[in-house]
Protein backbone atom coordinates (compact mmCIF):
# COMPACT_ATOMS: atom_id res chain seq x y z
CA UNK A 1 0.00 0.00 0.00
CA UNK A 2 1.91 3.15 -1.33
CA UNK A 3 1.62 5.63 0.76
CA UNK A 4 2.04 9.80 0.21
CA UNK A 5 1.92 13.16 2.44
CA UNK A 6 2.03 15.93 1.28
CA UNK A 7 0.95 19.95 2.82
CA UNK A 8 -3.29 19.90 2.05
CA UNK A 9 -4.59 21.39 -0.24
CA UNK A 10 -7.12 24.52 0.39
CA UNK A 11 -9.91 22.31 -1.16
CA UNK A 12 -8.95 19.31 0.89
CA UNK A 13 -9.43 21.52 4.34
CA UNK A 14 -13.04 20.11 4.99
CA UNK A 15 -11.36 16.29 5.00
CA UNK A 16 -10.65 17.93 8.27
CA UNK A 17 -13.50 19.61 9.83
CA UNK A 18 -16.06 16.43 8.02
CA UNK A 19 -13.75 13.92 10.30
CA UNK A 20 -14.81 15.93 13.44
CA UNK A 21 -18.33 16.66 13.01
CA UNK A 22 -19.00 13.37 11.30
CA UNK A 23 -16.73 11.51 13.95
CA UNK A 24 -19.60 9.53 16.87
CA UNK A 25 -19.59 10.72 20.06
CA UNK A 26 -17.57 7.38 21.25
CA UNK A 27 -14.50 8.03 18.80
CA UNK A 28 -14.70 11.57 19.59
CA UNK A 29 -13.95 10.91 23.30
CA UNK A 30 -11.41 7.87 22.22
CA UNK A 31 -9.91 10.77 20.85
CA UNK A 32 -10.05 12.95 23.94
CA UNK A 33 -12.47 15.38 22.27
CA UNK A 34 -15.11 17.58 23.53
CA UNK A 35 -17.37 17.77 20.85
CA UNK A 36 -19.37 21.18 22.37
CA UNK A 37 -15.73 22.88 21.44
CA UNK A 38 -16.08 22.22 17.63
CA UNK A 39 -16.05 25.42 16.03
CA UNK A 40 -18.67 25.62 13.10
CA UNK A 41 -17.76 24.34 9.57
CA UNK A 42 -18.04 27.85 8.32
CA UNK A 43 -15.49 29.69 11.10
CA UNK A 44 -13.20 26.51 10.93
CA UNK A 45 -12.55 26.49 7.17
CA UNK A 46 -12.04 30.40 7.50
CA UNK A 47 -8.92 30.05 10.39
CA UNK A 48 -7.77 27.50 8.53
CA UNK A 49 -8.04 29.03 4.74
CA UNK A 50 -6.33 32.07 6.85
CA UNK A 51 -3.31 29.91 7.96
CA UNK A 52 -2.74 28.32 4.27
CA UNK A 53 -1.95 31.86 3.48
CA UNK A 54 0.34 32.74 5.32
CA UNK A 55 4.18 32.26 5.27
CA UNK A 56 5.10 28.90 6.97
CA UNK A 57 7.36 30.82 9.01
CA UNK A 58 3.94 33.06 10.56
CA UNK A 59 1.59 29.71 10.66
CA UNK A 60 0.02 28.64 13.79
CA UNK A 61 -0.97 25.07 12.11
CA UNK A 62 0.07 23.42 9.55
CA UNK A 63 -2.28 20.72 7.60
CA UNK A 64 -0.39 17.78 5.68
CA UNK A 65 -2.99 15.27 3.85
CA UNK A 66 -2.08 11.05 3.84
CA UNK A 67 -2.93 9.75 0.12
CA UNK A 68 -3.14 5.42 -0.26
CA UNK A 69 -3.20 5.06 -3.95
CA UNK A 70 -4.04 8.83 -4.64
CA UNK A 71 -7.24 8.71 -2.64
CA UNK A 72 -7.30 10.60 0.76
CA UNK A 73 -6.68 8.28 4.05
CA UNK A 74 -5.92 10.41 6.77
CA UNK A 75 -4.55 13.88 8.06
CA UNK A 76 -2.01 15.47 10.59
CA UNK A 77 -1.85 18.74 11.79
CA UNK A 78 0.91 20.60 13.50
CA UNK A 79 0.08 23.34 16.09
CA UNK A 80 1.89 25.06 19.03
CA UNK A 81 4.52 25.73 16.38
CA UNK A 82 7.39 27.48 17.17
CA UNK A 83 9.10 28.30 13.92
CA UNK A 84 13.00 26.59 13.54
CA UNK A 85 12.31 24.58 16.91
CA UNK A 86 9.15 22.39 17.72
CA UNK A 87 5.60 21.98 16.70
CA UNK A 88 2.91 18.71 18.16
CA UNK A 89 1.59 17.06 15.48
CA UNK A 90 -1.90 15.08 15.84
CA UNK A 91 -2.87 12.31 13.94
CA UNK A 92 -5.97 11.21 12.07
CA UNK A 93 -7.04 7.87 10.11
CA UNK A 94 -10.12 8.89 8.40
CA UNK A 95 -11.26 5.40 6.83
CA UNK A 96 -12.61 3.40 9.79
CA UNK A 97 -11.18 0.18 7.53
CA UNK A 98 -7.72 1.43 7.72
CA UNK A 99 -6.97 1.76 11.39
CA UNK A 100 -5.31 -0.54 13.08
CA UNK A 101 -3.34 -1.79 9.54
CA UNK A 102 -0.35 -0.02 10.08
CA UNK A 103 -0.92 2.66 7.35
CA UNK A 104 -0.62 5.00 10.01
CA UNK A 105 2.89 3.79 10.67
CA UNK A 106 4.37 5.53 7.45
CA UNK A 107 2.37 8.23 6.82
CA UNK A 108 3.03 10.00 10.59
CA UNK A 109 6.90 8.99 9.48
CA UNK A 110 6.48 10.86 6.42
CA UNK A 111 4.72 13.47 8.00
CA UNK A 112 7.18 13.93 10.89
CA UNK A 113 9.60 14.51 8.07
CA UNK A 114 7.72 16.99 6.26
CA UNK A 115 7.33 19.15 9.19
CA UNK A 116 10.98 19.08 10.23
CA UNK A 117 11.30 20.31 6.54
CA UNK A 118 9.03 22.82 6.38
CA UNK A 119 8.52 24.17 10.07
CA UNK A 120 12.72 23.71 10.10
CA UNK A 121 12.06 22.04 13.44
CA UNK A 122 14.34 20.45 15.87
CA UNK A 123 12.07 18.65 18.16
CA UNK A 124 8.34 17.58 16.50
CA UNK A 125 6.05 16.09 19.95
CA UNK A 126 2.51 14.35 20.10
CA UNK A 127 0.72 14.07 23.08
CA UNK A 128 -2.29 11.07 22.38
CA UNK A 129 -5.33 10.00 24.93
CA UNK A 130 -3.12 8.15 26.86
CA UNK A 131 -5.65 5.60 26.46
CA UNK A 132 -6.02 5.33 22.59
CA UNK A 133 -4.11 2.75 22.08
CA UNK A 134 -2.88 2.85 18.20
CA UNK A 135 -1.63 6.41 18.00
CA UNK A 136 0.77 5.27 20.93
CA UNK A 137 1.72 2.59 19.36
CA UNK A 138 2.00 4.45 15.94
CA UNK A 139 4.51 6.95 16.71
CA UNK A 140 6.13 4.12 18.73
CA UNK A 141 7.06 2.43 15.72
CA UNK A 142 7.80 5.18 13.43
CA UNK A 143 10.90 6.22 16.04
CA UNK A 144 8.99 8.61 18.23
CA UNK A 145 10.70 8.56 21.88
CA UNK A 146 8.28 8.25 24.84
CA UNK A 147 8.50 10.92 27.53
CA UNK A 148 5.97 10.93 29.84
CA UNK A 149 2.00 10.19 30.80
CA UNK A 150 0.36 12.88 32.42
CA UNK A 151 -2.61 15.00 32.65
CA UNK A 152 -3.39 18.33 30.65
CA UNK A 153 -5.44 19.67 27.90
CA UNK A 154 -3.76 19.08 24.47
CA UNK A 155 -5.69 21.36 22.17
CA UNK A 156 -8.19 23.84 21.88
CA UNK A 157 -10.39 20.70 21.09
CA UNK A 158 -9.77 18.72 24.24
CA UNK A 159 -10.88 17.96 27.42
CA UNK A 160 -8.26 17.49 30.39
CA UNK A 161 -7.42 13.98 30.28
CA UNK A 162 -4.07 11.55 30.29
CA UNK A 163 -2.09 11.96 27.61
CA UNK A 164 1.06 9.80 26.62
CA UNK A 165 4.09 12.46 25.34
CA UNK A 166 6.09 11.25 22.71
CA UNK A 167 9.09 13.26 20.85
CA UNK A 168 11.61 13.07 17.69
CA UNK A 169 13.87 14.97 17.36
CA UNK A 170 16.82 15.96 14.66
Amino acid sequence: MPVTVREMAVGELDLIIGYFHDSTPEHLEMLGVDPTRLPTPAAWRDRLEQQCRLPMDQRATLALIWLLDGRPCGFSTADKIVFGDRANMHLHVVDPELRRRGVGVDCVRQSAELYFELLRLRTLFCEPNAFNVAPNRTLQKAGFKYLKTHMTVPGALNYHQAVTRWAIER
